[in-house]
């Protein structure tokens, strides 16, 4: 890859793709849910090699050892050798429980159209009491 040898901990999360946009990285940090040796860093905490990262993401915790740097975001397969996944397997399981079934597609009655605002709305707030 580069020959970095640090890189900003928000800018690096968002380069390996752990989260969407680097705003949402920097936010993480500025909440307390990115972590460094149990000890919770700010946005421009230089990041190096060898480090363990704790990452606090939609009620999961992921641990992940820093394997290369990198300042650019880049594609998935590229930024997962960026990272080893140390996170424990019952976290994993976790997560793997909660996602099933959230990628399938929804049916709606034949010629019923698009939700309205409002059914949309009515929709998520049923969901939210089961998931």
């Amino acid at each position: 890859m580069g020959k970095v040898e640090k890189v900003r901990v928000d800018k690096w999360l968002w380069s390996v793709r752990i989260f969407k946009s680097r705003t949402m990285a920097t936010d993480a940090c500025k909440a307390g849910k990115v972590k460094i040796d149990d000890v919770a860093v700010k946005p421009a905490y230089q990041l190096q090699r060898g480090e363990t990262v704790e990452v606090r993401k939609n009620g999961f915790n992921f641990v992940f050892k820093v394997v290369d740097l990198i300042k650019k975001r880049v594609g998935a397969p590229i930024a997962q050798e960026c990272y080893e996944d140390l996170t424990p397997e019952e976290e994993l399981n976790k997560y793997n429980d909660w996602y099933v079934g959230k990628k399938g597609t929804e049916k709606r009655q034949k010629g019923a159209g698009r939700p309205t605002k409002k059914e949309r709305r009515e929709i998520e707030r049923f969901k939210r009491k089961f998931y």
